[in-house]
């Protein structure tokens, strides 16, 4: 099983790049764990609706590049076994329970890759939420983006220990 996590912008702060090398760490017992992070656009003072979309677009095409190189015909088709999740605000919202499940699902029907996506501030361009076979939302609460890889890290190694009955 591989697990390959797509973040825009480079983590800054100490203590979560050490939550990250702890979740890391711990996962490496249920999966093959790869982080990927791609630059994050600057974004102007005074940002009007197109310049947002144009920045996402810019964050869209640099998370494309590693999506093509994990899917087939960049990033709309997907190669056997794999399987796109993109995090979004108004994406599906699951218990702890329920994600467990339905990473369980995945791996069961054949799916051996599942690549997590997370925009940077802004979220993520509407073409690359479109692509996603999967929206999910890890809460109504609003994190920093660089958070969210934390927090991603930690539900996907609860996932891991539901599912294998562990505690």
């Amino acid at each position: 099983m591989k697990i390959v996590v797509i973040g825009v912008g480079k983590i800054k702060e100490k203590y979560i790049k050490d939550g990250i090398a702890e979740y890391s760490k711990r996962l490496s017992r249920f999966c093959d764990l790869e982080i990927i992070e791609v630059d994050d656009e600057p974004i102007p003072e005074n940002l009007s609706p197109s310049m947002k979309i144009g920045v996402m677009k810019k964050e869209a095409d640099r998370i494309a590049k590693y999506l093509s190189q994990k899917t087939s015909k960049k990033g709309m088709g997907l190669k056997t076994g794999s399987v796109i999740v993109a995090l979004d605000v108004k994406g599906e919202k699951h218990s702890s329970e329920s994600f467990a499940s339905k990473m369980g699902l995945f791996f069961a029907s054949g799916i051996s890759n599942i690549i997590f996506i997370i925009g940077g501030s802004l979220g993520l361009d509407k073409e690359l939420l479109e692509s996603a076979q999967l929206r999910l939302s890890l809460s109504e609460l609003t994190f920093p983006h660089q958070l969210v890889r934390l927090i991603l890290l930690e539900q996907i190694y609860r996932a891991f220990k539901i599912n294998n009955g562990e505690p």
